[in-house]
C-alpha cells in the first residue's frame, strides 16, 4: 500500500482544508438539525461507553439544552471566520495526531484486489480497519498509562 509522507498530507490538509470555508458557511448551518437529532440518537451508545447509570438523561439534557439554534447560531456568528484560521492553528496538532496512522497504514500487507463485486474485497477493507482500532486503542492505552 502507497502512503504519502507525513509532510504531503499534513501539507495538503493545511493548504486546502481553508478553501472549503465556503462550503461550510454554505452547508453546516444546514447540518443544526439533523446534528441534534441524531446526537440524542447516540444517547444509548453514549451510556454504553460510559457505564453511567443516568448519563442517557445528562447527554439528551444537554444537548436539548444547546439545541439547533444555539448551533445554528454560533456556525454563523463564529464558525465561518474562525474555520481557516482554525485549520491552520491546528496543524501541529494534526501532524502529530496523523503520523501513528499514516505510520499503521504503511505497514499493512494487503491480500490482492478481486474483481469488482467480490465479497473477498471486504477483507481488504477490514484488514485496515482492524489495523486502524488497533492502533487508536493503543494510543489511548498510552494516554491512560502516562497520566
Amino acid at each position: 500500500m502507497v502512503i504519502p509522507g507525513k509532510s504531503d498530507v499534513v501539507k495538503k490538509w493545511v493548504e486546502e482544508t481553508p478553501k472549503r470555508a465556503t462550503y461550510y458557511e454554505s452547508e453546516a448551518p444546514k447540518a443544526a438539525e439533523t446534528w441534534e437529532n441524531n446526537a440524542i440518537a447516540a444517547g444509548p451508545n453514549f451510556k454504553a461507553a460510559v457505564q453511567a447509570a443516568d448519563i442517557e438523561g445528562r447527554f439528551k439534557g444537554g444537548i436539548k439544552k444547546a439545541g439547533a439554534a444555539k448551533f445554528k447560531r454560533k456556525v454563523t456568528s463564529v464558525g465561518v471566520s474562525r474555520f481557516g484560521p482554525g485549520v491552520t492553528a491546528a496543524k501541529d496538532d494534526y501532524d502529530s495526531g496523523v503520523d501513528p496512522y499514516l505510520a499503521e497504514l504503511a505497514t499493512i500487507e494487503l491480500k490482492a484486489r478481486g474483481p469488482r463485486g467480490d465479497a473477498g474485497n471486504l477483507d481488504r477493507v477490514k484488514t485496515i480497519m482492524d489495523a486502524l482500532h488497533k492502533k487508536r486503542l493503543a494510543l489511548l492505552a498510552a494516554q491512560v498509562k502516562a497520566s
